[in-house]
């Protein structure tokens, strides 16, 4: 079978969560939240912020790889900063143009850039001149920004400016998060490049998985959403591509994922200030509630909790080993 990555989720799947489901298993690889490039040479403190990771080799520390995405619409700064970046000796250097969110495209990035395949172009091949030829650089892509008229164009555009691969959200940037996803678009971008394309977009399951496949043509598929709400889903895609049983039933899943909820509540205290620590772990809980009744129980024990002490209480009274060893960052 192909590589299973893990999706780059802004807000969602930050260091923490890429710790926790690396560790769970089953991903060939994953890429970093964005880090936002706009007019200045960043530090190495602000990749190494948003990517720890780079400090371990560039890896979790299960040792999955994780390539860090820079987003910015200037080529020249794009490279500057891809230079800065290349020093730290990331596992690759990915390139977004496939974020939807209005705030970062009324700034010019993202899925908004698809709507010029000529300076996507420029910014691939401006990133792939400035770094060393070891480094792996990669984008990110959506079908386009309200059609997919020039879906193509910028596949091509990416391809020839020098990406070694190219993974396709099946949805434009208006499309959002709303299904479908138009995975058959992704094979016609796939049958246009001479680079590997991954496909990415509505897979929620392993079924989901293999039907992507068989639509797309591709080998590859990279997990966004499906990863968060069910943790062990490379794991399941890869039992049912080795030919066994996958059971619908979820309650020992859910009891070999409490050990997960207890490192990410105590990494995330480590992370952030304790007032956010809660919230934190609400936004993942609300995510698993798709797959787990279970979680659906826990996340409306916390939702009205605010304090650390609180949260603790209710994770240890529904089952959740919670170490008392780490203190949480002060606030």
């Amino acid at each position: 079978m192909g590589k299973i990555l893990l999706a780059p989720m802004d807000g969602l799947a930050d260091c923490v969560l890429r710790e926790v489901l690396t560790r769970i298993g089953g991903y060939d690889g994953t890429v970093s939240e964005f880090i936002r490039v706009s007019g200045s040479l960043l530090p190495h403190r602000t990749f190494l912020r948003v990517c720890p990771e780079l400090a371990n080799a560039s890896r979790t520390r299960a040792g999955t790889p994780v390539v860090v995405q820079l987003l910015g619409s200037d080529p020249q700064c794009m490279a500057q900063n891809a230079a800065q970046l290349a020093e730290l000796s990331p596992a690759g250097v990915d390139l977004n143009f496939g974020c939807p969110a209005p705030t970062v495209n009324r700034h010019g990035g993202g899925a908004t850039l698809l709507g010029d395949p000529e300076l996507i172009g420029r910014i691939a091949a401006a990133v792939r001149q400035a770094v060393s030829p070891a480094i792996p650089v990669s984008a990110k892509m959506r079908l386009g920004v309200s059609d997919t008229a020039r879906a193509i164009d910028c596949a091509l555009a990416l391809a020839a400016g020098g990406v070694s691969s190219l993974v396709v959200h099946a949805r434009t940037r208006d499309d959002g998060y709303r299904p479908p996803a138009h995975w058959e678009w992704v094979a016609k971008i796939r049958e246009a490049v001479s680079v590997p394309v991954i496909a990415n977009g509505e897979v929620w399951s392993a079924p989901d998985y293999q039907r992507c496949r068989q639509v797309t043509g591709c080998d590859d598929v990279m997990i966004g959403r499906g990863a968060v709400a069910d943790p062990f889903l490379a794991r399941r895609i890869r039992a049912l591509a080795a030919g066994d049983a996958i059971s619908d039933e979820r309650g020992d899943d859910w009891l070999q994922l409490l050990p997960a909820l207890a490192d990410f509540w105590r990494l995330v205290q480590l992370r952030v200030e304790a007032r956010h620590a809660p919230g934190r772990l609400k936004l993942w809980l609300n995510c698993l509630r798709r797959t787990f009744v279970e979680a659906d129980s826990l996340y409306l024990a916390v939702r009205p909790l605010r304090s650390i002490e609180q949260t603790a209480q209710m994770l240890e009274s529904h089952g959740i080993p919670v170490s008392r060893n780490a203190l949480p960052r002060a606030a």
